[in-house]
């Protein structure tokens, strides 16, 4: 039995298309397929007969549903954080790439998109959500942090949605994705095959992506902006969950919401809702770049840490869904524990 490449490759007319090829493991992300991708990335650049690239996933159920966590929680585990790290340096170099790239970087979003998905997909110049779109920034419930380039996409989401979506995990669907810029299209799922064949071709891409998608509508997260903004604009999450607390006493319409949505972040990482809090505020004013090299600090802290393995572990590995965060309570994270993580580090990020 032949074994599959974890990435795919081909030429077709006038688009190099990559398809992600781990459907067993909806997709995620290892270091062989950064690798693949980043070099077949410098090829399409340099190749003129190649005017645009297409990435989309394997499968049907999901674009990828991040990065392969199994295999650095492992790697973390028997002390070998210093591999573990080399994933996620190549992982956001690429991510910078794919920022920069000088041609129109079109990303199919039909399925379940977190973690190194996000990554390899939201930096392009369009992404389109399919029907089954699917898009969370979930690490604070495994104890880790929205990384890849989150500290620069999540501020810049309208209001406050990208602080809701970074201390809460929670997720959007395709009309969400658009109305709140994680997605510039929606186009249905029976659309998509006619949409790549007319990629293929030599039209520009803005309105070929253009003529195949649907109208913009309002998600059910986006229409909560009013109490988004106003319960998550405080720059301390004791102040949200006070905010939360409050909305949660009026009997009005979104008072269950705000119940839930409390419970939610009381559930997370303690540690990992400040960071990403944190996170948020401190990428507001700062390049691309900056914000890479900042992510790569906290990771090379985190790889050193209690709650990530927990969190792995509770999650993905046993499954029992009862990760023991350490510090247990929000209280016992200090300000200058969170200040910590975006300290110089000795080996910084080198971006191309």
């Amino acid at each position: 039995m032949s074994v599959q490449p974890e990435i795919l490759f081909e030429r077709r007319g006038c688009a190099g298309i990559a398809t992600l090829n781990r459907p067993q493991a909806l997709n995620a992300v290892t270091l062989i397929m950064v690798r693949a991708l980043r070099q077949q990335l410098d090829s399409w650049r340099d190749d003129p007969s190649v005017t645009r690239v297409v990435i989309m996933g394997a499968g049907g159920r999901a674009f990828s549903a991040g990065g392969d966590l199994r295999q650095v929680y492992e790697l973390g585990r028997s002390g070998r954080q210093d591999e573990a790290l080399i994933y996620w340096r190549e992982e956001y170099a690429l991510n910078y790439v794919i920022k920069h790239y000088p041609k129109p970087y079109v990303a199919l979003l039909d399925g379940i998109v977190m973690g190194g998905g996000v990554g390899v997909s939201l930096h392009g110049s369009h992404r389109v959500a399919g029907d089954k779109f699917l898009f969370a920034m979930p690490e604070v419930g495994i104890g880790f942090f929205p990384d890849v380039g989150a500290t620069w996409f999540l501020p810049r989401m309208p209001g406050e949605l990208g602080t809701f979506s970074a201390v809460t995990g929670e997720r959007l669907g395709s009309a969400d994705a658009v109305s709140s810029g994680i997605a510039t299209h929606r186009v249905s799922s029976a659309n998509i095959p006619k949409l790549i064949d007319a990629l293929c071709e030599h039209g520009p891409v803005d309105q070929v992506v253009a003529a195949h998608a649907g109208a913009r509508e309002a998600g059910p997260v986006t229409a909560r902006r009013a109490v988004i903004d106003r319960s998550f604009v405080a720059d301390s999450i004791e102040t949200i969950l006070s905010n939360l607390d409050r909305e949660a006493k009026t009997g009005q319409p979104d008072a269950q919401w705000a119940e839930a949505t409390a419970a939610t972040i009381r559930s997370r990482s303690p540690t990992s809702v400040k960071l990403a809090l944190a996170q948020v505020r401190w990428g507001r004013a700062r390049s691309f770049a900056e914000c890479m090299g900042a992510e790569f600090r906290i990771v090379s802290r985190i790889v050193y840490e209690h709650d990530f393995y927990e969190g792995v572990r509770a999650l993905i590995i046993d499954k029992d869904n009862q990760p023991r965060w350490q510090p247990a309570t929000l209280a016992e994270v200090a300000d200058k524990d969170i200040e910590h993580y975006f300290l110089p580090i000795e080996r910084e990020l080198q971006l191309p």
